[in-house]
């Protein structure tokens, strides 16, 4: 068998590698033509999945109704020891952004939950946002919610821009999140 000079690998290796590149290069789909934040996904980057949930007794929340506002969503349970000491600190941050349009929609796990002590708990902090309540799971079965407390941060356009699960979440944390939402409102 008759063996090729080096020079001639060398010249195939460099012809293999450029048409590889080449290929590469034209195969590569452009950021804006793909689907990422236009379908609906519970994961940083995706559209918000909607859903409609009640408070307590009161008029329902949409979320695809509140687009053109920041939005945190937080999965809690009144039982849950981080959920309990999360809640003054969101509290207090929306509090604080309230005015600016920042909306804080507390989706309650009520499927996991006692209603009443659900109830009780929000009384007692004097939390002024939306409770709302997840009797039947779907909701945290459509955000895939394994863990309590889980929390999305969704951008005026409706899309997720973090996902933090479990906690607490400090109140250092939530002022930088939710100023970053804030930046992004029109």
């Amino acid at each position: 068998m008759k063996r090729l000079p080096i020079t001639t690998w060398s010249v195939f290796s460099i012809l293999v590698l450029t048409i590889g590149a080449t290929w590469i290069w034209l195969s590569v789909i452009p950021l804006s033509s793909t689907t990422q934040g236009d379908i609906p996904a519970p994961q940083e980057g995706f559209l918000a999945p909607d859903f409609r949930l009640a408070p307590f007794g009161r008029e329902g929340y949409t979320l695809s109704e509140l687009r053109g506002q920041p939005v945190l969503i937080n999965f809690w349970a009144s039982w849950c020891p981080p959920c309990r000491s999360e809640m003054p600190a969101i509290q207090k941050v929306y509090e604080e952004f309230q005015d600016q349009g920042f909306v804080v929609l507390a989706v309650n796990s009520t499927h996991q939950d006692n209603l009443g002590d659900a109830i009780t708990f929000a009384q007692i902090r004097k939390l002024t946002f939306p409770i709302l309540l997840d009797k039947d799971g779907s909701v945290s079965d459509l955000y895939e919610v394994r863990s309590l407390p889980t929390t999305f941060f969704v951008d005026p356009q409706g899309i997720i821009q973090e996902v933090v699960i479990g906690g607490p979440m400090s109140e250092a944390l939530l002022q930088i999140r939710v100023e970053q939402l804030m930046e992004q409102s029109p």
